[in-house]
């Protein structure tokens, strides 16, 4: 069984316009799996009997500083809302200056209704926070300036 390509198209939108990463649907006739990986959707359907395994990645993007490897970007890995601190009242977690360690939690990016923590993939100090609290994010937009440690 064919899926039309309109329906394929408003799937896709409907994922990213929600911030998820990925969607599955199953029924006796046919299996429908699209998970949205670097950007780039990917779809497989195939009859109910098979299976299809697309990997996503677990966690925030890191892209490296033309010039100076040490300074990275860490990125959105989702759409969704960004916020520096865990509540409207509390601190951030973590301020401009902050050394930081591999796992700390950085902000949060909220993608339909789920709380996202994006922690720290290695040891380092924040130099810039490149997003406004409360402002929304695209997949790959980057989040903070870090220099690896």
């Amino acid at each position: 069984m064919d899926l039309p390509l309109k329906q394929i198209k408003n799937l896709l939108k409907t994922l990213e316009d929600g911030g998820a990463s990925e969607f599955e649907y199953e029924d006796e006739k046919v299996r429908v799996r699209v998970s949205m990986a670097r950007g780039a959707p990917v779809v497989s359907a195939a009859h109910a009997p098979q299976v299809t395994v697309t990997a996503a990645p677990a966690h925030a993007p890191v892209k490296e500083e033309k010039g100076d490897p040490s300074v990275v970007f860490i990125t959105s890995p989702f759409v969704g809302t960004f916020y520096r601190a865990p509540a409207p009242d509390a601190e951030p977690f973590v301020e401009i200056g902050a050394t930081v360690k591999k796992g700390q939690t950085l902000c949060i990016v909220e993608a339909m209704k789920l709380m996202n923590e994006i922690e720290a993939e290695f040891p380092g100090t924040i130099l810039e926070a490149l997003v406004e609290n409360g402002q929304s994010v695209e997949f790959g937009q980057k989040l903070f300036k870090l220099k690896k440690s």
